[in-house]
């Protein structure tokens, strides 16, 4: 009895081992089993995704992961050509040289190579590339252009700004839209109409960049909420009501400029009675500043008068 006992616990413990060793030779199979890339820099995931990396001074450098092989690919390249510059060899031929791509030359150098890494690995590398574009632009009239030498100059160019804008639609600000929630509901039929979602697109989202009147640029994620079966903005949207003092009953409006530009636009006005919207810190504080004077004593505000008002 005891050595057969002895002899199924040896059996056990056998089957179990071989069990381990194929499980073990299972993943290493399948791990060897996945497709090489073939770009440049980018190696596969086992969860189906890709991602990207480089080697700077023998150390890797994760760059990030993406959905699509050739995202992966493109943002090997943008990494390569700030941490090896203009000669670094890329999978896709990029003409950073040519005038209307200069601004991301002019881009790459202006920031380090954490910061490029930063963007690639957050997915905001075009954003911020983006704005930097407006900023370059729009705000001071001007391209960058190269001269022969390679070095920048600043070419003029009439203001993008200066284009008409086709009214879309607007929207009065309710309490859920400035609340906790952080998020603005867009009516259904105004974001089937103006901002149609891809199928694929709809649950994840997508970046809008809207510039409102003071030229500034704000990104927001709109994105379809399938749990409330509504059309959003969200990241993003809590800042913009800061900074505009938006409240319940505040109107917003959205624009788009005709071709070839084809950009969005955001305005805000108040309800009547309602705080300034839109105006910088500084104006609402002088504003303020000319309407009333504050009076206090020991500590205590015990009376608000006119400015032009003589005590």
């Amino acid at each position: 009895m005891k050595k057969s006992l002895e002899l199924s616990c040896q059996e056990g413990l056998v089957s179990r081992a071989v069990s381990n060793s194929e499980s073990i030779g299972r993943f290493e199979a399948e791990s060897k089993k996945l497709p090489s890339s073939k770009y440049k820099g980018v190696v596969p995931q086992p969860n189906g995704r890709w991602g990207a990396q480089l080697y700077d001074k023998h150390q890797r450098v994760w760059l990030g992961t993406f959905d699509e092989e050739e995202q992966a690919a493109h943002a090997y390249d943008i990494a390569a050509l700030r941490f090896r510059g203009n000669n670094a060899i890329t999978n896709f031929k990029l003409s950073l040289d040519a005038n209307k791509d200069v601004v991301e030359l002019y881009f790459l150098n202006s920031h380090s190579k954490d910061e490029i890494v930063d963007m690639l690995r957050k997915h905001s590398y075009a954003c911020e590339l983006e704005q930097t574009r407006y900023n370059i632009s729009a705000c001071t009239g001007t391209r960058k252009t190269t001269k022969s030498n390679g070095e920048f100059e600043d070419t003029p160019e009439s203001d993008p700004f200066d284009v008409a804008r086709k009214h879309l639609f607007e929207k009065v600000v309710t309490p859920s839209d400035v609340g906790k929630l952080n998020r603005m509901v867009i009516p259904k039929q105004h974001a089937e109409k103006y901002f149609p979602l891809p199928i694929e697109s709809a649950a994840k989202g997508v970046l809008l960049n809207l510039e409102d009147d003071a030229r500034k640029v704000w990104r927001f994620r709109y994105c379809y909420w399938s749990s409330s079966q509504s059309y959003v903005l969200t990241k993003g949207w809590t800042r913009f009501v800061k900074e505009k003092n938006l409240k319940a009953g505040d109107r917003v409006s959205f624009q788009r400029s005709g071709e070839p530009a084809n950009k969005l636009f955001i305005g805000c006005r108040p309800q009547k009675g309602s705080s300034l919207v839109g105006m910088s810190d500084q104006e609402n504080s002088s504003k303020s500043v000319e309407a009333t004077r504050l009076i206090r004593l020991f500590g205590v505000n015990i009376l608000k008068a006119p400015a032009n008002h003589v005590l």
